[in-house]
C-alpha cells in the first residue's frame, strides 16, 4: 500500500447530517440544531437532504448523459467551448490545472446556467463578467436531451437549496441582526448567475498505480467554494457502460475541519448534499462556515476503465448584488476592508486577481 493510500485508509469516515425533505419544507420546523451541527463553527460545512420527490430519476437521467457528451466527436465538443468566459460556459477539457501545475486531463466539464439561457444582453456586463453573464451553449442537434435533463435537475437542486437557505437564515438571525432582504435565501432567489457543472471523469486504460498522483486531492484539488451554497449529487460509477459501486473505499470527498483534521465524508445516493461557500460564511459573521475539500480518485487495478459522472450546482449571488462585509473575523480579510461594500462581481474579480491570475490557473469551479 502506498503512503497516500495508507493515509486515506486511516482517515476517519463521517456521515453527513441528514434532514428529511418533509422536515425541510416545513417552514415552522425548528432545524437550528441540525443546521448548526452541519454548517456551524464545529460542523463539516456540509449536510444532506433525503427523500426529495423526483430527485432519483432526475439524477439518473443527467448523469447517464455525461459519458455520451464526453464521447461526442472532438469537432462537436470544440464548438461547445467558450474561451471568452474562460471556459465557464459549455464544454471544458484540459483547460484547468492540477495542484502540480499540469493540465487536468482526467475530467471534462460542461457548464450552464440552469435557469437563464441568456442572463443579460448588456455588452459591457458580458465583457466584464463573462463567467457569469455569458450565454448557455447547448448541443441541440447532437445531444438535445442534455439541455432538458440539466435544467430539470439544476432547478430542483436550487428549489431545495432555497429551503436550506431559509432555515439557515432562521438559525443565523437568532444570533445577529439580519435585514430580511439580505439573507441567503433572498440573495440566492434573486440571482441570475447560478451555475451547474456536469463532470465526467475519463476511464484510465490501466489502474491508477504508484506512478500516478496518489494524494487525497488526486481527482479534485483542495479548495473552498466561494459562492453561497453548493448542491452536490452522489457520483455515478460505470465500467464498460454498466453502473457499479465505487470499487475503492478510500475514494471520495475529503474535508478539512476547523481544527485542521482531515476526514472522509459520505452521504447516500438518493440524497442531495449542500456545502457552504465563503460568501455565506462572511455574511453570516462566521455562524455558518465553509470548509476546504477535495476528491480522491480510486486507485489500483480496480480503477481500470472506471468512469465517474457527477453534478454540482453553484448557487451564488447576482454579479450586481451589493454585499456588506462585516468589520472583522471573516475570510479574505486581506482582500476586503472593514465595512466595505462590494458587488459579488467585484468581490470575485478581487479573488481572481489575487489567487488565480497570479498563479496562471483557471477560475475556480464556483465561478
Amino acid at each position: 500500500m502506498t503512503s497516500g493510500s495508507l493515509a486515506a485508509a486511516q482517515t476517519p469516515t463521517l456521515r453527513t447530517v441528514v434532514i428529511p425533505f418533509t422536515q425541510l419544507k416545513d417552514k415552522d420546523a425548528d432545524l437550528s440544531m441540525k443546521i448548526e451541527e452541519g454548517f456551524g463553527p464545529d460542523g463539516l460545512g456540509i449536510l444532506s437532504i433525503s427523500n426529495v420527490p423526483g430527485y432519483t430519476s432526475l439524477r439518473q437521467n443527467l448523469l447517464n448523459i455525461a459519458p455520451k457528451l464526453a464521447k461526442l466527436p472532438e469537432k462537436v465538443k470544440k464548438e461547445l467551448e467558450d474561451p471568452q468566459s474562460r471556459y465557464n460556459f459549455g464544454w471544458s477539457h484540459g483547460k484547468e490545472k492540477l495542484e502540480s501545475g499540469k493540465p487536468d486531463l482526467l475530467k471534462g466539464s460542461f457548464y450552464a446556467n440552469p435557469i437563464l439561457d441568456v442572463p443579460t444582453t448588456e455588452t459591457s456586463l458580458i465583457q466584464r463578467y463573462p463567467a457569469y453573464c455569458g450565454s448557455n451553449i447547448w448541443p441541440q442537434s447532437t445531444l438535445p436531451e442534455l439541455e432538458v435533463a440539466f435544467k430539470a435537475l439544476g432547478k430542483l437542486i436550487i428549489d431545495v437549496g432555497l429551503l436550506v437557505a431559509y432555515h439557515c437564515d432562521k438559525y443565523v438571525s437568532n444570533g445577529i441582526d439580519m435585514p430580511p432582504n439580505e439573507g441567503i435565501e433572498q440573495i440566492v432567489f434573486r440571482s441570475r448567475c447560478h451555475k451547474g457543472r456536469l463532470l465526467y471523469y475519463f476511464p484510465a486504460e490501466k489502474g491508477n498505480d504508484v506512478d500516478d498522483d496518489d494524494s487525497m486531492s488526486s481527482w479534485c484539488g483542495w479548495h473552498t467554494d466561494h459562492g453561497s451554497l453548493t448542491g452536490l449529487t452522489y457520483a455515478m460509477f460505470t465500467k464498460d457502460g454498466v453502473e457499479i459501486p465505487c470499487p475503492d473505499d478510500t475514494a471520495g470527498l475529503y474535508i478539512k475541519t476547523r481544527t485542521g483534521q482531515i476526514v472522509k465524508v459520505v452521504y447516500k445516493e438518493d440524497e442531495i448534499a449542500y456545502q457552504i461557500g465563503n460568501i455565506t460564511e462572511i455574511l453570516s459573521r462566521g455562524r455558518l462556515c465553509a470548509t476546504p475539500h477535495c476528491v480522491r480518485a480510486p486507485k489500483g487495478e480496480k480503477a481500470t476503465r472506471l468512469e465517474r459522472s457527477t453534478f454540482a450546482l453553484f448557487m451564488q449571488p447576482d454579479w450586481d448584488e451589493k454585499l456588506k462585509f462585516p468589520e472583522s473575523g471573516h475570510v479574505n480579510q486581506e482582500l476586503i476592508q472593514a465595512n466595505e461594500s462590494l458587488t459579488f462581481g467585484e468581490y470575485t474579480e478581487k479573488l481572481l486577481d489575487k489567487y488565480y491570475h497570479l498563479k496562471n490557473v483557471d477560475t475556480p469551479a464556483t465561478v
